[in-house]
């Protein structure tokens, strides 16, 4: 029986374990030129031309790629083909191979040139983008955006890898988060914790996160650039675990203190101000585009709508 094992572009140096009989059975094996020799050596295996094989002989043949000569020779004519299995993000290798080739030298000049700082307002452009496709319920929108923010990550990671006194890259990035993680779910990862009581999740997160930051206020870490209603839910939820009053949460009649006091009775209710909001001013925008266009289907325009003329044409008047 002829093989071919078809080798991972992402690892190159890895064969599949459903390859290891056919290897010890074979009579011959061969290795395409763009098989790592590293590998190829401890093979044992010859370099193999197109011509030298054919589907009759019982021959194992490593190949880099399907399209090589021999493989596809060998393909054609019936050839056992094993593929070497990839584990899941195996792809994220590939996105951060772009983007360093993007960012080398030979790259994209408009790349190159981005900082931290110029990049920040895409960062938000993308974040904005991604929650209005999970809003609208838009799986091509959804799927597109997180590749987006992904992006966002990546660049970054580049950026801060050609920084002179502090370098890192995204492995390191994605070392520190696989560290967080499993840090922060001991119930999952360790066998300290038996059991798990959801109820008490949110406090025994923040103990942690307290631990591992070394942080001195339960509002340690919140994001003060995050848009009003979201930093006042937030504050509202780091103070209730640790639990401070209701009566020492912000209080007037002033409008700040009112929106305040609002955001934070939704909050504790264990609703999301922030989405409740978003989502009523939404459809309030949908109300504006429908009233515009049955005015216009009316012959009238929708710049210079009096006020009847907005309450006739409103959707919930129809």
């Amino acid at each position: 029986m002829t093989v071919v094992v078809l080798l991972s572009p992402r690892l190159p140096g890895v064969l599949p374990a459903a390859a290891l009989p056919a290897l010890r059975a074979a009579a011959e094996v061969w290795a395409g030129k763009d098989v790592p020799e590293q590998l190829r050596q401890s093979l044992g295996a010859r370099e193999v031309a197109a011509e030298e094989l054919s589907a009759q002989d019982d021959v194992v043949l490593i190949a880099a790629d399907a399209s090589e000569p021999a493989a596809a020779a060998l393909l054609a004519a019936g050839a056992t083909r094993i593929d070497t299995p990839e584990p899941a993000g195996s792809r994220l290798l590939d996105a951060a191979a772009v983007m360093d080739r993007l960012r080398s030298p030979g790259g994209c000049p408009w790349d190159a040139e981005q900082t931290h700082e110029s990049l920040r307002q895409y960062l938000v452009e993308e974040t904005y983008e991604l929650l209005e496709a999970i809003e609208d319920g838009d799986r091509a929108a959804l799927r597109e955006e997180l590749g987006d923010v992904l992006l966002q990550v990546l660049f970054h990671a580049r950026v801060a890898a050609e920084h002179g006194d502090d370098p890192f890259d995204i492995d390191n990035v994605a070392g520190d988060l696989v560290d967080k993680l499993v840090g922060r779910h001991p119930h999952v990862f360790a066998t300290e914790e038996e059991g798990f009581e959801l109820d008490r999740h949110d406090r025994r997160w923040e103990e942690l996160k307290q631990a591992e930051k070394k942080r001195e206020s339960s509002v340690d870490g919140v994001a003060l650039g995050q848009p009003a209603v979201s930093l006042a839910a937030k504050l509202t939820q780091r103070v209730a675990r640790v639990g401070l009053p209701v009566d020492l949460l912000p209080s007037g009649d002033d409008t700040g203190a009112t929106l305040f006091g609002v955001t934070a009775v939704a909050k504790l209710a264990g609703e999301d101000p922030e989405s409740e909001l978003r989502a009523v001013a939404r459809q309030f925008e949908r109300d504006v585009r429908a009233a515009e266009r049955s005015a216009r289907a009316a012959g009238l325009d929708p710049t210079r709508l009096t006020a009847d003329d907005w309450r006739r044409h409103w959707p919930s008047a129809t």
